[in-house]
């Protein structure tokens, strides 16, 4: 059994700098790049990219909502027919530099906000999904499993990859925790590397309060903008091999 280990990554801007995306690279399988709206420039595109192709790590387009200063994470008031023209405009940037450095696009995760309602919105899932099949039917999608992401890419024939956190809480619905709870993080790697060990083997997530959530999982994600970021990666790496 192979799994991958996923990291959202290219999220500096400007002179800012978000992240350790060189230290990260080496422990990772897929990176998530920031296409420019939540976060990341051209430049940071081009420079995360080229990381990738040098450690051989797959790259996927991270796009999300136009949403600079709140890095994404703000809910918006979005139709399904604006969902096509808002993600082809990021990864078609993406698709540009990759191509430019000999590179390929291998999947699409949409991005915070937009993420989490679409793992909860059929109507916003489907057109999620018919965006990416539209771009390249090819490229997989990556999304909470047993969500509406998940049916919509079934329903489409589009390939898609149950994605879990190592560094998040669930539900006992088996949804994020909202970042705004005190408890929306796991701060402790042996934790998460426990959660993560428990899905794969036993098949089972457990909830904010110890619930056992039946889940799967194909792709491990660990936030970027994480401070901890490049210790959860080693510890998941080191735990996965």
């Amino acid at each position: 059994m192979k799994i991958d280990i996923n990291s959202d990554v290219g999220e500096s801007f400007g002179i800012y700098t978000l992240g350790n995306d060189a230290a990260l690279m080496p422990y990772i399988t897929s990176a998530n790049i920031a296409c420019g709206f939540h976060a990341g420039d051209p430049f940071v595109m081009k420079r995360t990219v080229a990381l990738a192709l040098k450690h051989y790590v797959k790259i996927g387009a991270h796009p999300g909502f136009d949403d600079l200063a709140g890095f994404g994470r703000k809910t918006m008031n979005i139709s399904p027919a604006e969902v096509g023209p808002l993600m082809h405009y990021q990864i078609g940037a993406l698709y540009g530099i990759v191509r430019a450095q000999g590179g390929e696009l291998h999947h699409v995760k949409p991005h915070g906000a937009l993420y989490n309602m679409a793992v909860k919105s059929d109507v916003l899932a489907e057109a999620v999904v018919v965006a990416v099949k539209a771009f390249n039917p090819a490229l997989f999608l990556y999304g909470l499993p047993n969500s509406a992401l998940e049916r919509a890419a079934h329903k489409y024939d589009l390939p898609f990859k149950a994605e879990i956190y190592a560094d998040r809480n669930l539900t006992d619905e088996g949804m994020l925790v909202p970042r705004d709870a005190s408890n929306a993080m796991i701060h402790d790697v042996d934790v998460s590397a426990e959660q993560i060990m428990r899905v794969i083997e036993e098949g089972c997530a457990l909830s904010v309060h110890g619930k056992c959530i039946p889940m799967r999982g194909e792709t491990v994600c660990v936030h970027g903008d994480n401070p901890a970021a490049v210790t959860f990666a080693k510890t998941l790496y080191a735990r996965l091999k």
